[in-house]
């Protein structure tokens, strides 16, 4: 069987902005039918294009810059008038090619292609200069970020939304066990009480470390190259979510002679940290923590700590060995030891629950709605 009949067609145009394409211009699909020196009705005028490479061999032989080329556009037959112009794409030897009479930036790749290969691109260059498809014209429009940022996001140490980095273990190059991974983990920090919405679930390209002698850990992300400059990348699983239908805003404040905030923690399985007990008369209960804890308990919900001192405590990442990555505890009792050494202080943000009833002196940040499930983990107390 033959191959199928090939025609001289613009195959590309190096102009990116598309939206700057017009009619009159040599447009991705345009089957280049003749080209001629002078403009005309004749059809004998122009020399017809047999084929790319004889189309530029011609094209170099032109006396004149500007020429005029006929090109079939679905039914219609046109005459645009372009220019001649070497090709820099071609680096073995000359070449010609065509570009926009009134745009320098417009020049046209051409190809031998089929006819239906024409068609397709022909189809695409007309949603593109049709208004119709296009759309209205667009422009900028000056936006007030420092006064939307300040009204909108009470807290503006808070980004809202958080997110969970998933590593592939090793030897794993399907990406559909560590999404697994990704949704088991979500599920039972959920089913544990930790109040978390589902935002969104992508994959991110990882480079592996450049280091000379990787780490066992470090070599399992992805396949080595032997060479000092190339590596290969590998994909992850990036979960987002936001913790908690809103963030509580609580200020832990000591009284004189006291040496301790009044907080337990503990930290679950999947790394969250959370109010297991706190002391009567304490500074967390005159802060509303003991009413909020129990709220939690009663619902068999947790109370879990996302940022202390605006610094998220949330965990970040699962490494390719299958630890996660979380808060240090000991950094956090450090620092609730230092605050009250200083009699500082202490702000937290407490992932809320539907329908939580809020301490008066709290402030929340909203974020979205969920219906959380029940259990509890356990960790380390502070």
């Amino acid at each position: 069987m033959g191959s199928a009949q090939t025609l001289v067609c613009v195959k590309r145009v190096k102009q990116e902005v598309q939206e700057e394409w017009d009619e009159s211009m040599p447009l991705p699909g345009d089957i280049v039918q003749g080209f001629s020196e002078i403009d005309g009705d004749d059809d004998e005028l122009f020399t017809p294009a047999k084929g790319k490479s004889e189309l530029s061999s011609q094209l170099g032989k032109m006396k004149v810059e500007t020429i005029w080329v006929k090109v079939r556009r679905g039914d219609a037959i046109l005459k645009l008038r372009v220019r001649v112009v070497a090709d820099k794409c071609s680096m073995l030897q000359k070449r010609y090619t065509i570009r926009a009479a009134r745009d320098d930036r417009h020049v046209a790749v051409l190809g031998d292609l089929t006819l239906e290969q024409c068609s397709t691109l022909q189809e695409m260059s007309r949603r593109i200069v049709n208004v119709e498809f296009r759309g209205f014209n667009r422009k900028q429009v000056k936006y007030d970020w420092k006064r939307t940022v300040g009204t909108y996001l009470l807290d503006q140490g808070s980004t809202v939304v958080s997110s969970m980095l998933f590593m592939p273990f090793q030897g794993e190059y399907y990406i559909e066990a560590t999404v697994s991974r990704c949704m088991a983990w979500f599920s039972a920090a959920v089913s544990s009480g930790v109040p978390l919405v589902f935002v969104n679930i992508q994959t991110e390209q990882i480079v592996p470390s450049e280091r000379t002698n990787p780490t066992a850990k470090e070599t399992c992300l992805g396949k080595q190259q032997n060479t000092a400059t190339s590596v290969e990348l590998v994909q992850g699983i990036r979960l987002w979510f936001l913790p908690g239908v809103e963030e509580v805003s609580l200020k832990l404040i000591p009284e004189p002679e006291e040496t301790r905030f009044g907080i337990e923690i503990k930290r679950t399985d999947e790394g969250f940290i959370y109010v297991f007990s706190v002391t009567k008369d304490s500074a967390a209960d005159r802060a509303g923590l003991q009413q909020l804890l129990e709220q939690a308990d009663a619902k068999k919900h947790l109370l879990v700590i996302s940022r202390l001192e605006g610094k998220s405590v949330t965990p970040s990442s699962v490494d390719s060995d299958g630890f996660i990555h979380c808060c240090d505890h000991n950094e956090i009792q450090d620092t609730l030891i230092s605050a009250i050494e200083g009699m500082d202080i202490i702000q937290l943000h407490i992932m809320a629950w539907p329908n939580q009833t809020r301490p008066e002196n709290s402030q929340a940040v909203a974020a979205a709605s969920l219906w959380p499930i029940n259990g509890h983990h356990h960790s380390p107390a502070a």
